[in-house]
C-alpha cells in the first residue's frame, strides 16, 4: 500500500532547520511512502469559528483541509519558541480539528519530530504538540521521538539528509508512519 504523508512545518523562515529535516523526509521516504511539504501556512487567518462557515472557509485554511484529508499520516516538523509550539503550527492544528469530533485530523496517526538550538532540542514544544493534536482527535505516535539538539551548529554546514544519524531517525519514523497509516487503514 503507498501511503501519502502530508508534512507541516512550524517555522516559516526559509533557511529553517525544521524545513530542511521536512526536505529530508521527502528525500528519505523509503518505498511505500510518499512525503509532500504542505505549504501556505503563513496564508491561513488565525482560526475564528465566526469564519470557519460553510461557504466562507478561506481558501488557505481549505487548501490545508483537503490536503490533511487525502493523507494517510502526518507529520509535524517544530521548533520551540519560547518553550512551547509555534503559533502557525498550534493555528493549523486548531483549522484541522474542526468540525469538533469530524476534522481532517480524527484518527490520523501523527508523528511530531524537530530541531532547536538549544540543548534538549525542542523537546517542550514536541510535547505540547502531541498534546494539541492528541486532543484535536489525532492518533498520537507517542514513542516517536526526534528532538535534535543544537540546530544551529549541527546544520550550519551540513543538510539533515546529509546527516548519517538523522537520516536514519527521519527513515524510522516515516517507515513507524507508514506502518501505523496501513493498519489504520486496514481497520
Amino acid at each position: 500500500m503507498s501511503v501519502r504523508i502530508l508534512a507541516l512545518v512550524g517555522s516559516l523562515r526559509a533557511g529553517s532547520h525544521n524545513r530542511q529535516l521536512a526536505e529530508a523526509a521527502v528525500k528519505l521516504a523509503p518505498e511505500g511512502a510518499e512525503v509532500n511539504l504542505f505549504e501556505g501556512l503563513a496564508e491561513i487567518p488565525f482560526y475564528n469559528e465566526d469564519i470557519d462557515v460553510e461557504g466562507s472557509v478561506p481558501a488557505a485554511a481549505v487548501k490545508l483541509r483537503e490536503a490533511a484529508e487525502a493523507a494517510d499520516g502526518l507529520i509535524l516538523f517544530t521548533p520551540e519558541y519560547n518553550g512551547t509550539i509555534p503559533a502557525v503550527l498550534k493555528n493549523a492544528i486548531d483549522w484541522l480539528s474542526r468540525p469538533y469530533g469530524a476534522g481532517a485530523l480524527s484518527g490520523l496517526p501523527v508523528a511530531v519530530v524537530g530541531t532547536a538550538f538549544g540543548q534538549f532540542g525542542g523537546v517542550w514544544a514536541h510535547d505540547e504538540t502531541r498534546k494539541s493534536v492528541g486532543i484535536a482527535g489525532a492518533k498520537v505516535l507517542e514513542d516517536v521521538k526526534v528532538s535534535i539538539p543544537g540546530s544551529l551548529t549541527r546544520f550550519a554546514e551540513t543538510h539533515p539528509a546529509d546527516d548519517a544519524e538523522v537520516a536514519a531517525q527521519l527513515t524510522e519514523v516515516i517507515t513507524r508512519l507508514h506502518g501505523q497509516a496501513t493498519e489504520t487503514a486496514a481497520a
